[in-house]
């Protein structure tokens, strides 16, 4: 009999395979959601992430009308406590993945990521123009009971029209880092997630 995360794990390389996103729930149970809210890396999150920007290494820049989240980067060799069971759900995906749809995928890089009310994210590809390194990401939502009014939907840009994506708590994303743009809404209320990529490089 199969177990639940083999049965998301299937799912996950069909929608990769067939559409170039998956969308799960329960990824995280309610109970693992929680822990990672209460460990101590989120708590005071402000004081802890630091302003996100945009490009790569000497090219970055913070601009806000662009993109307005906070993040703070997980070493994935010594990921907080809270954030291990993901950690090994997110390796058990890339060994599938190699398995499945014959991927080079070798680590995954993660950050946590809190959006203030009001923030959002400018449509765009995940993948840089002169590093293909990033190859699928990952979004994993943090957000206990989220109500469709409060916004802070993901867009997808999809070939057969944009898919809202609403980022309730235990929910993870997947979809291709080169073909599938998206963008982030603003919301009503803080906004919290995992967000990262599966590379095809050791980190």
């Amino acid at each position: 009999m199969q177990s639940d995360l083999q049965i998301q794990l299937e799912q996950i390389a069909d929608g990769l395979a067939d559409k170039s996103y998956a969308i799960i729930d329960h990824f995280l149970t309610d109970e693992e959601v929680i822990a990672i809210l209460q460990s101590d890396e989120f708590k005071n999150s402000k004081l802890h992430f630091k302003k996100a920007g945009i490009g790569r290494q000497q090219n970055k820049q913070i601009l806000e009308s662009v993109r307005g989240d906070f993040i703070q980067w997980i070493d994935p060799h010594s990921p907080p406590a809270a954030t291990k069971k993901y950690f090994t759900k997110l390796s058990e995906l890339i060994q599938f993945i190699n398995r499945s749809l014959f991927l080079s995928l070798k680590a995954a890089e993660v950050h946590m990521t809190l959006y203030p009310i009001g923030t959002f994210y400018k449509k765009h590809l995940d993948q840089f123009r002169n590093d293909d390194h990033r190859k699928l990401s990952i979004i994993c939502y943090l957000n206990a009971d989220w109500k469709e009014p409060q916004g802070g939907q993901l867009r997808l840009h999809l070939p057969d029209g944009p898919m809202d994506v609403f980022p309730q708590g235990g929910r993870l994303v997947c979809f291709r880092s080169d073909l599938v743009e998206h963008e982030v809404f603003p919301a009503t209320r803080e906004r919290f997630s995992l967000t990262g990529w599966l590379v095809d490089h050791i980190l």
